[in-house]
């Protein structure tokens, strides 16, 4: 995709983004001065011929290409398809041209189509001039070609070229200044051309390039590359139709602009089209309803047609740009936009903002040069409309002030200005747009219903959120009914959509509506009518503060004592998450202060007693979920009056017996209780009630009432004597008195496990089935039977034995007495004289039960008795007879259960008790024993495996766990397996270990196994997997030992034991080796006999073995003892116990003479030898120390050690060496772990090492913790290995490894722990690079950008532990070669703003990373090239002058873009109310002094910035209000145009030579009279001669007054082209009468009224 070629958008420019600049000032050229000037000696049919040769169109220039515009009017870049060459012949300049042909070229910029006007034609001295002071900026580059011939073809097809090429010759793009001065050439040439040129009419335009905004805007950035099948450039082609183009779907860049295309009928097809430029055509009324089929357009250029509306464009969901500049729109209402974001509507006519569309993403409004900007605080406006999204107003970005204005409207502002209301000042507006709404309620509600308020108040997130709205009734007849509706909208007053449950006037804003604005509708119902509703809108809603409060506080519930409150807040929560508040119920008393209610903390409260005649306050907190407290609100009650009296639960308390004392109870409620009545009424036989009592609650049962009902009546009266309703209660009928009890005694001894009874005398009648139950107490008197603890049931049986529990215990018996018919009586009780003591300790029964049998489980019980039991003793006997004491079973020892084991196969087992009282006396023991002996189990193998490699000569070992009793000689039968599966028996092998021989190469080999107890009983036949094949062994000598006497004459041989397939021809090589350790090869026989020269020496066998296949395996080498005449002996050689690194102390005995020095020799075998021969040990064991002490090693674990000696007398003779072998294995010390230590492999990577002790080490533990800040210690789960990877958790702790040693029989050792590691810490965040984004020049804005590592860590880091990134700006002091950097103290932002004074210099930036560990990574710094100066801009360019023609006008700005040079300046005037700008020549300086032709203009004054190397920047205008007169001369002119006729006394110059200086001499006097008619000089008469009128004429064009710049005292009058005079006065004063009466009286033939710009009525 590409942009518009004549855009240029700058490297940085984001496609998806549409930045827009231009520049601050408006610059146009417009026509010369409209005085004409005689021409000498040039006749007026010379000059009427040459106006009319401006109608035609002679210029044949079909070829030159026409500078294009972009859509906002500026001049852009020439097209590629141009054909600017360099010109053959030299064109006339300018102002030849105009000499020559006597016309002017001005009139190209005219608003009006002047080529066809009489009126346009200029003065060619005037023209000249003017162009000559253009500020077009030449450049030898663009030249045009001459044309070479004139024919009507090429007339007719260049006539609108020459128009728009004529028009550009005279507008300066403010962004393109490729317009040169051979474009100036360019148009003289074509003047002079017209003469010759045919009569063919040039086509009328309707709009010049004049109208053109200048602006130039940055437009987004579609794409830079598109290929031709997407792209269509077809500008300047004069097409009429787009019939006429071929329009494919798949065109995304269709460029149609300076066509004559007036209607877009085809359009629909560009269903892909994404740019689509149609900017100065003939478009008018213009129907955009085609356009809707272009869903993807992105930029519209709409500009320098006559487009009159936008109604009809429809809704487009991508567009981004909007340009419809220079048009003839009135307003901007069309449809919705949602992207939009630049809209350029700048040099329409738009008049107002009725109808402003909705534009939710607008950001850059542009409507300058349009009758809208008469309208105070418009930008203001514009900020309601579209909303917080808007950036820039005209290219400006947006005046605070104005933002603040825009708050100080009412909210629905918007709305009514879209309605077309008026803008007013803040001041007024909310009583104008309430009444502009009233106006447009008016018809929607009846008269007499008028409208006093509608507001909404401004709304915050979670806090309710009223309307109000009140109506005025004026005939007060007939109710009024409000409804409400509410709606949510966008960020500004638009897209409503209702709330359907959001019916009443409060409406709670929610958190997804923060940003949003509310309405609500007010529906009015009067008298049943319902009306059409009127409305109101909010402001945006706010976000809640976060702290709740509470909105509304009530109590519910009758303020009546007994009555339950309840506490009801409304909360208004502001955005925090709601939580539990805090209620609370105070107490006020009359009069007095208000006192908390202990427990009434709830939301409910029940009144109570105490609350009457007083009043409650009810105060709740509200506090948010985070713990945010709010204000606490309280309300209060009135106060709580007392319940009427009433009673409840009344009852008759005691038995209904004979004599006894009953009483009657009730539950009292109503206030105070005052005297209330108490009645108690015996029932009749006739059911009536006789009343027997009053003013009691206690009544005694007498003889009378026995087999009557009593009733009990309760009449409740509070103190105030007010009686509520009575309550009763019946009893039962009365029953006679029960039978009693006397002389109740416990017989027995109060001891444990006896028997104890009751005895008692019972009255009341015949004795029935009296019943007694016991019972246990602390005291012997009894008090209350709840006392006690009950031992037994009520029974009939009157005896008891005393249980354990009762020991230390009373014993109470509780007897009930009862009649033959079943009546009871009361209870008595006894208690005993002492408590119950306890029996000592002992049992009553001892078992064992359990099978008595290797591996079964035995279990002991017993019974106890003797008080409560203690710890008793319990163990387990082994006996080898019955009557024996037996061993005891230390670890079953205090258990009651015993698992049989090996060792108790064949004995008698018992169990042996020793009952023991809690308080530590011990009972008698006592034992049980088994009948039968402890038989063994079953032989059975739990394990059984086969272990070695199958390689020969490999020892093949079988493993193997025996359960059984004794084990006995158990049965081995290896086995050989084929590859066939045929199976063989290994003769003789029926042990559990085999070494492979040759024999068994290409076998499988297994191992059966039957276990044997010692008694001779079979087990199972138990199998081990199959293991091979086997393997043939390298050729190996497994052994190789000396044979023979080493004494001299005595013949070594050796024995070498072969494995590794067939054996072939071994090699054996014997040496000596002499005592200064050379050796000498002495032969290659199988034996070597020992000759003299063996004597003190060694000899030496090398023995290398060899395959059949003639294959050498490894040479084995032996050595013998020194060759000696005689050996002596040693008698005993034993060695003790050893164990891993205990020092071995060998014991010996020695005989032979006096012990010298002898030789030992320690070796290690995994077998116990039986045979020690010395050379046997030599040949099956490993030498691992010579000396007579020796500590065993790690190595020696499991082996036996054997010790070779060689006794030597101290004459050095040596006797027959001595061997022995320790009686075990060595063992292995306990597993134990030293230097444990922790290391830090990398960053995140650590490793625990320690260094292990105690035999070989198995599967030991490793652990891995953590360690917290505080010192406590966690073990992370998972972290089992010797290394570990830190993890997010760790960070801010420290780790210690923890190392478990296990040795490799399963012993576990201590853990021991390493030193904690210094505090985790993740990698520092690390900055990759630093790189600037912005240009680095002046008053750009340079911002750093670091560049984050790409790997996982770093960007990990950086998002989860990154705190701030901290930036340092500096600036270079001295050159290239000798650079530093000075501090910039106050940069300490991520962008950077580059100065004036930064120029030249290099900026570096300086940036580093903090984490949340407050570590800092390293600095990184980027230095930027030499800082290159701005374009030359001006800013803040304003005149400064007061505003008369009289006074002196200065221009001043603020420029910046370097050092600026010798910038441009252009005075111009300006009309009001019209775009053109017409130059006054030789104005060029800063001050312009104004004069009386400046009267009812605006001043212009156009800056066009240039740096000191000569590059321009921007020109940028500025202008005053229209140019008043001075108020003594505007008196004076008033006076005299009041009069209509004025004289005024003149001076003329007697002699007209042109080159003569004026001077005082030869001026004569004229009076100058002036009236509404006409003008007169007239020479005044003298004593020779009569008043004579030299020039006489009206005020017809083409009159006019000219002044001379030079002169303030001269003026000319031209009547016409052949009648003009110069006429000088006194002072500039009167001249400016002059002149300003002179227009006044001649204003009806002039374009613009003096009289209305003196305000001087006609």
């Amino acid at each position: 995709m590409e942009a518009p070629p004549e855009t240029s958008n700058p490297a940085d420019a984001k496609p998806s983004k549409t930045r827009v600049t231009a520049p601050t000032g408006r610059f146009a050229l417009g026509t010369a001065s409209s005085i004409k000037k005689r021409a000498d000696g040039a006749p007026s049919a010379e000059l009427s011929m040459s106006r009319s040769s401006l109608t035609k169109s002679t210029l044949s220039m079909n070829a030159a290409p026409v500078q294009r515009r972009s859509s906002t009017g500026s001049a852009g870049k020439q097209q590629d398809n141009g054909t600017s060459v360099v010109a053959k012949k030299a064109s006339p300049s300018l102002s030849d041209g105009v000499k020559k042909s006597k016309l002017v070229s001005a009139p190209a910029v005219s608003s009006k189509p002047s080529l066809e006007k009489k009126s346009s034609v200029q003065s060619e001295r005037t023209k000249a001039d003017s162009m000559k002071k253009s500020v077009v900026k030449p450049s030898p580059v663009s030249t045009l070609k001459k044309a070479p011939s004139v024919t009507e073809n090429s007339n007719s097809s260049s006539s609108s070229s020459f128009r728009r090429a004529a028009s550009n010759a005279t507008l300066n793009s403010p962004r393109s200044p490729s317009v040169t001065s051979s474009a100036t050439k360019k148009l003289g040439s074509r003047t002079s051309s017209m003469d010759k040129g045919s009569s063919m009419p040039t086509r009328k335009k309707s709009s010049t390039a004049d109208s053109r905004d200048s602006r130039f805007m940055m437009l987004p950035q579609v794409d830079l590359k598109a290929s031709d099948e997407v792209r269509l450039d077809s500008r300047g082609h004069r097409v009429r139709s787009l019939k006429q183009l071929r329009l494919t779907p798949v065109l995304e860049f269709v460029y149609l602009r300076d066509n004559r295309l007036s209607s877009l009928e085809g359009i629909e097809i560009l269903k892909g089209v994404k740019v689509l430029d149609l900017s100065f055509n003939d478009f008018k009324l213009l129907g955009f309803e085609p356009l809707e089929n272009c869903k993807l357009l992105q930029q519209l250029y709409l500009a320098g047609n006559q487009i009159t509306s936008l109604a009809t464009l429809p809704e487009l969901p991508n567009l981004e740009f909007l340009s419809v500049a220079q048009n003839r729109l009135k307003s901007l209402c069309m449809a919705s936009q949602p992207r939009l974001q630049v809209l350029a509507a700048s040099r329409n006519k738009i008049s107002t903002l009725k109808g402003f569309p909705h534009l939710p993403s607008l950001e850059h409004l542009r409507v300058e040069d349009n009758p809208l900007l008469e309208i105070p605080h418009l930008e203001a406006a514009s900020i309601l409309l579209v909303g917080p999204t808007l950036k820039k107003f005209n290219d400006r970005d947006l005046n605070p002030s104005e933002v603040e204005i825009a708050k100080q409207y009412p909210a629905h502002t918007a709305i009514c200005i879209r309605d077309g209301w008026d803008f007013f000042s803040p001041e007024l507006a909310a009583d104008s747009t309430f009444s502009f709404l009233l106006e447009q309620w008016k018809n929607k509600l009846p008269q007499d219903l008028i409208v006093k308020k509608a507001y909404v108040d401004h709304p915050f997130e979670e806090d309710p959120c009223h309307c109000h709205f009140s109506f005025t009734n004026q005939c007060d007849d007939g109710k009024l009914v409000l409804k409400y509706q509410w709606f949510i909208g966008g960020k500004t007053p638009t897209d409503f959509v209702p709330l359907p449950e959001e019916l009443s006037e409060v409406y709670w804003p929610k958190r997804e509506d923060v940003g949003r604005c509310l309405k609500v509708e007010c529906t009015p119902i009067l008298n049943d009518v319902q009306f059409l509703p009127i409305f109101a809108v909010s402001w945006p809603v706010s976000p809640g503060t976060g702290c709740p409060k509470v909105i509304n506080l009530t109590v519910h519930g009758d303020l009546v004592e007994g009555n339950v409150l309840s506490g009801v807040p409304e909360i208004a929560w502001c955005g925090g998450a709601p939580g539990k508040g805090v209620a609370s119920w105070l107490r006020r008393r009359w009069n007095g202060n208000a006192v908390v209610i202990d427990g009434a903390e709830r939301m409910e409260y029940q009144l109570t007693l105490d609350d009457i005649d007083s009043s409650l306050v009810f105060m709740y907190t509200p506090v948010t979920e985070d713990g945010v407290k709010g204000e606490p609100q309280c309300t209060m009650t009135d106060f709580v009056k007392a319940a009427t009296p009433s009673v409840s639960s009344v009852d008759v308390v005691g038995e209904i017996i004979e004599d006894n004392i009953i009483k009657g109870k009730g539950k009292y409620f109503g206030g105070k209780e005052g005297l209330s009545k108490f009645l108690w009424f015996r029932e009749k036989e006739n059911g009536e009630f006789l009343l027997v009592l009053s003013n009691s609650t206690e009544y005694t049962l007498a003889k009378e009432d026995v087999g009557r009902r009593l009733k009990f009546v309760y009449v409740p009266i509070n103190l105030e004597g007010q009686e509520g309703e009575a309550a009763y209660a019946m009893t039962d009928a009365v029953k006679k008195a029960p039978p009693k009890v006397f002389d109740l005694k416990i017989v027995g001894e109060a001891r444990e496990g006896n028997k104890v009874s009751a005895t008692a005398t019972v009255t009341g009648g015949t004795e029935g089935f009296s019943r007694v139950q016991w019972f246990k107490g602390y005291s012997s008197k009894f008090s209350s039977e709840n006392e006690l603890e009950v031992l037994s049931t009520s029974k009939v049986s009157k005896t008891f034995r005393i249980p354990l529990s009762a020991v230390g215990y009373y014993i109470v018996a509780k007897f009930t007495p009862m009649a033959p018919d079943g009546e009871t009586g009361q209870p008595a009780y006894a208690v005993s004289d002492d408590v119950v003591e306890m029996l000592p300790p002992s049992l009553n029964f001892l078992t064992v039960t359990g099978e008595f049998s290797e591996g079964q489980m035995l279990t002991a019980s017993y019974g106890y008795i003797g008080g409560h039991e203690g710890n008793s003793l319990y163990s387990w006997h082994l006996h080898e007879a019955e009557d024996d004491e037996g061993s005891l079973v230390s670890e079953a020892s205090g258990l009651l259960q015993y698992q049989v084991t090996k060792e108790a196969v064949g004995k008698f087992v018992s169990f042996k008790c020793i009952p023991i009282r809690n308080d530590g006396v011990l009972g008698e023991p006592r034992v049980f024993t088994g009948k039968d002996r402890v038989t063994p189990g079953t032989p059975t193998l739990l394990s059984f495996e086969l272990t070695g490699e199958a390689i020969e000569g490999t020892t093949m070992v079988t493993k193997r766990r025996y359960w059984g009793g004794e084990e006995g000689e158990t049965i081995f039968r290896w086995i050989l397996t084929s590859s066939d599966g045929t199976q063989k028996e290994i003769e003789g092998a029926t042990s559990s270990s085999y070494a492979l021989s040759c024999n068994d190469i290409g076998f499988y080999i297994s191992v059966l196994c039957e276990p044997v107890r010692s008694d001779g009983v079979h087990g199972f036949l138990v199998s081990t997997e199959e293991s091979g094949p086997i393997l043939p062994g390298p050729p190996t000598c497994l052994s190789l030992e000396l044979a023979g006497p080493m004494i001299e004459g005595g013949r070594l041989t050796f024995h070498a034991e072969y494995i590794g397939g067939f054996k072939g021809d071994c090699i054996q090589e014997w040496f000596r080796l002499h005592s200064d350790g050379s050796k000498e090869k002495l032969t290659t026989d199988e034996c070597l006999d020992l000759t003299l020269d063996d004597v003190d020496s060694r000899i030496e066998l090398v023995f290398t073995p060899v395959r059949d296949d003639g294959l050498q395996g490894s040479s084995k080498s032996v050595l013998s003892d020194t060759i000696l005449p005689g050996d002596p002996k040693g008698v005993d050689l034993l060695l003790p116990e050893c164990s891993q690194d205990n020092e071995i102390s060998p014991i010996k005995n020695y005989f032979g003479g006096k012990e010298g020095t002898g030789k030992y020799t320690w070796y290690r075998t995994k077998e116990k030898l039986d045979n020690l021969e010395p050379d046997l040990v030599a040949s099956c064991s490993e030498v691992v120390g010579i000396n007579l002490m020796y500590k065993p090693s790690l190595d020696d674990i499991g082996f036996y050690l054997i010790l070779h000696w060689v006794p030597t007398r101290c004459d050095g003779e040596i006797g027959d060496p001595l061997v022995a072998v320790t009686s075990d294995p060595v063992m292995a010390a306990f597993p134990s772990v030293s230097d444990v230590q922790l290391k830090q492999k990398s960053l995140s990577l650590y490793s625990g090492a320690g260094i292990y002790y105690g035999g070989y080490e198995g599967s030991s533990l490793y652990k891995w913790y953590r360690e917290s800040s505080d010192g406590s210690r966690h073990c992370i789960d998972g972290a089992d290995l010797m290394t570990y990877e830190v993890t997010d958790a760790d960070y801010s702790c420290r780790l210690l490894f923890g190392y478990i040693p296990v040795r490799s029989d399963g012993i576990v050792g201590e853990e021991m722990f390493s030193e904690p590691s210094d505090i985790i810490l993740p990698e520092q965040l690390k900055i990759e690079a630093l790189s600037f984004k912005g240009n680095q020049v002046e008053r750009d804005t340079l911002s750093a950008v670091e560049q984050i590592p790409s790997n996982e860590v770093q960007q990990h880091l950086w998002s989860n532990y990154k705190k701030e990134i901290t930036y340092q700006w500096f600036a270079s002091i001295g050159s290239e070669v000798d650079q530093t950097f000075e501090l910039l103290a106050t940069q300490c932002s991520r962008s950077y703003k580059v100065r004036f004074e930064d120029i030249g210099r290099c900026l570096k930036c300086e940036c580093s990373v903090s984490d949340v560990f407050g570590r800092s990574s390293e600095l990184i710094s980027a230095v930027t090239a030499p800082i290159l100066p701005g374009k030359p801009k001006i800013e803040k360019l304003e005149i400064e002058g007061r505003g008369f023609h009289t006074n002196l006008y200065s221009v001043r700005g603020t420029y910046t873009g370097g050092k600026e040079g010798k910038s441009k300046i252009q005075w111009l005037r300006s009309m009001v109310g019209s775009p053109d700008l017409i130059s006054i020549p030789g104005e060029i300086g800063r001050t312009y002094e104004a004069n009386v032709d400046d009267v009812g203009y605006r001043l212009v004054v156009i800056y066009t910035p240039v740096r000191e190397d000569g590059v321009e920047g921007q020109p940028v205008s500025a202008s005053t209000e229209p140019i008043a007169v001075e108020p003594e001369i505007y008196k004076e002119v008033k006076q005299k145009l009041d009069n209509g006729s004025v004289k005024f006394e003149v001076l003329c110059d007697k002699d007209r030579t042109p080159k003569k200086a004026q001077v005082m001499g030869h001026l004569e006097r004229r009076i100058l009279e002036v009236n509404r008619k006409r003008i007169k000089v007239v020479k005044p008469g003298s004593k020779a001669s009569f008043p004579s009128t030299e020039v006489r004429g009206t005020y017809v064009p083409p009159f006019h007054v000219e002044l001379y710049r030079n002169d303030q005292h001269r003026f000319k009058i031209v009547v016409d082209g052949d009648n003009e005079v110069d006429l000088m006065v006194q002072t500039r004063h009167m001249r400016d009468v002059v002149i300003l009466v002179i227009r006044g009286l001649a204003q009806k033939f002039n374009s613009t009224s003096l009289n209305s710009l003196l305000k001087i009525e006609a």
